[in-house]
């Protein structure tokens, strides 16, 4: 499996193309980009002959979801997000796009995730881990054979995502590190939604969060 992040978008957001380098088999995570990178990914998509299985959206934020449309029209892929999310793709108010000033919407998820599900790929799994509290249907994505996990705005070096929307809680994010995350092994990498690559043993050992 190979990971490359492209950081898209107004707000730095780290969108993942995820490959099976056997078989060009793809997975893409949180198309969080305007028209321009937009085309710079596809560009890359068709130059290497990717196929791309799924869209998965680690929660239904504007910076997390923009490219869904763009994505789906071009490659067919399927949308997946955590249903508790779900409505968010379509209302720009609940993506909080409206709250920016400006109205980004996305088609519907085509399949609904919840925690435990497992997202098969030919040669790779991911299992879905929710983890509320940044947004109700917020999730990780976590794949043992690589221990490698995609933590969206859950999980940031250093720090954790924002609870200050109305539909999230602190509460709710530190029960997902303590019971979750921070059970993973301590050599899982993590991907984040925005900033650096870490591990789960440095952020035990760092963030003040965890």
């Amino acid at each position: 499996m190979r990971v490359r992040c492209l950081t898209v978008g107004y707000l730095d957001t780290n969108c993942y193309l995820v490959v099976c380098e056997k078989t060009l088999e793809a997975i893409i995570i949180d198309p969080g980009f305007g028209s321009y990178e937009a085309e710079r990914f596809l560009n890359e998509i068709s130059e290497k002959n990717l196929r791309i299985k799924y869209i998965i959206n680690t929660h239904g934020h504007v910076d997390h979801i923009s490219g869904n449309c763009i994505l789906k029209q071009a490659t067919g892929a399927k949308i997946m997000i955590h249903e508790a999310d779900a409505p968010m793709l379509t209302d720009h108010l609940k993506n909080l796009s409206g709250v920016l000033g400006f109205t980004a919407v996305s088609p519907s998820a085509d399949l609904l995730l919840k925690d435990g599900d497992l997202i098969k790929g030919e040669l790779f799994e991911l299992k879905v881990i929710h983890t509320p509290g940044h947004s109700r249907g917020s999730i990780c994505l976590y794949c043992s054979s690589e221990s490698i996990v995609f933590t969206g705005d859950t999980l940031f070096a250093g720090s954790i995502g924002s609870t200050d929307f109305s539909d999230s809680s602190f509460e709710n994010i530190m029960r997902s590190l303590k019971d979750k995350l921070m059970r993973l092994p301590d050599q899982t990498v993590v991907y984040p939604g925005h900033g650096p690559r870490t591990t789960i043993g440095k952020e035990k050992l760092v963030n003040p969060s965890c």
